[in-house]
């Protein structure tokens, strides 16, 4: 039996444990929200060190990255040094692996016409495999990450405008306090302290993706029609954007129990199954195990076109 650990500095609410059969293995998936406290998700991992197979870091990435630049979060170091004998991953290696397969996927079998379509990507720093796969595809790109992590009313176009903007401001940022960049703890159970600048890029847009709480932090009350892209959700996110108007659901994870789960926590998942140390696992042996997985991107209408 494998057990894996999300510890996340986000909601408490949104906390969930299941049992599942991977790979002739039975694997438990646990997600413990602290609320906002890194001091709790710092004890939380020193407790259950060496107890369980793998500790995923949610509502918090250690690096960020932009091209062949990464970043790495100043919050973030003690959260992934309180782990000494169990693995810690914070699922940015499955952001560059996953989520670029499932825009691929998307986009070669038909399910989206993305060259149609504008997209509004909230942070692109978060999932830039996620971004290249999507430039890649040839649709109109926004990419908030100016908008919805510095709420400054200046979007970007292209990968290499932000990596121009990243260059300048990404290493003052990341050594903010992380509260200041990203919703944790009951923030993420609430709407945006200022929705009327971000409002304008959901409208303009036909898909918003990203992280799941930067895209409901700011989303308008009407999002009819609008296709959203991301992951962490909930049986309770699910119905809120169904009473919104939102079309359809798509989550780079599968459904787990009603629950689409972090990337963090499938990452740690594939470390489990492998039994290796996180910087000894290959991209290709990602991918070989996303593959035996048989993962596919969750597809969930919501809303019907009209007939």
């Amino acid at each position: 039996m494998k057990h894996i650990v999300s510890v996340s500095i986000g909601s408490s609410k949104r906390d969930k444990r299941t049992e599942q059969e991977l790979l002739g293995e039975t694997v438990i998936v646990e997600r413990i929200g602290t609320d906002g406290s890194i001091d709790k998700a710092i004890e939380i991992i020193r407790e259950l060190d060496g107890k369980v197979d793998a500790f995923g870091m949610g509502g918090i990435d250690l690096h960020v990255a932009c091209g062949r630049k990464r970043y790495t979060l100043r919050d973030a170091i003690p959260i992934a040094r309180a782990a000494q004998k169990t693995p810690i991953v914070d699922g940015s290696r499955l952001k560059g692996t996953l989520e670029r397969r499932v825009i691929r996927y998307l986009d070669r079998h038909g399910k989206i016409d993305f060259k149609a379509k504008t997209v509004l990507l909230v942070c692109a720093m978060d999932r830039f495999g996620m971004a290249e796969a999507l430039q890649e595809t040839g649709c109109n790109l926004i990419l908030g990450d100016l908008v919805f992590v510095l709420n400054l009313p200046i979007p970007l176009r292209s990968l290499n405008a932000l990596d121009r903007v990243a260059s300048l401001i990404a290493p003052i940022v990341v050594k903010l306090p992380f509260s200041m960049l990203y919703p944790t703890g009951e923030k993420q159970e609430s709407s945006g302290r200022n929705k009327s600048l971000q409002a304008r890029y959901y409208h303009e847009a036909d898909i918003i993706a990203g992280d799941f709480h930067y895209v409901k932090r700011y989303m308008p009350d009407d999002m009819t029609g609008k296709i959203i892209i991301t992951n962490t959700v909930t049986e309770e996110d699910v119905q809120w954007l169904k009473r919104l108007g939102v079309s359809t659901l798509i989550t780079t994870t599968p459904e787990m129990d009603g629950r689409s789960f972090g990337t963090n926590v499938m990452e740690g998942l594939i470390v489990a199954l492998l039994g290796k140390s996180p910087d000894e696992i290959t991209d290709q042996e990602i991918n070989e195990v996303l593959d035996r997985l048989n993962f596919k991107p969750r597809v969930e209408v919501l809303n019907p076109a009209p007939a």
